[in-house]
């Protein structure tokens, strides 16, 4: 599967973390979208999901690299307690996993 090497910098630099349980990221969703843009991944659809005087909930934001055709998708939720986000990624609808 095709992955990122700014995403590879995100996880090496402990800004990107791999929850089991979850089977998604730790991460800042405009760190992940900002990573895949700086790989080449023009952005297509950013929707960001709201709750009335609490702010961002979630969202979902698309990038199409026109050199290869590849797609990247991630969506994205906040925790209720913490606030902390998880992203889920995909490329070529081949989801990005830990290991």
């Amino acid at each position: 599967m095709e992955s990122s090497d700014r995403l590879n910098e995100l996880r090496d630099g402990g800004r990107m973390h791999w929850l089991d349980r979850a089977q998604a990221w730790r991460a800042e969703p405009d760190d992940v979208t900002n990573a895949l843009a700086a790989d080449g991944y023009q952005e297509c659809k950013r929707e960001v999901a709201r709750v009335p005087r609490a702010g961002a909930t979630g969202g979902v934001w698309q990038g199409v690299d026109h050199r290869t055709g590849a797609v990247a998708s991630t969506v994205w939720t906040r925790e209720p307690n913490t606030g902390a986000s998880i992203v889920f990624i995909t490329i070529n609808g081949n989801p990005l996993q830990g290991a």
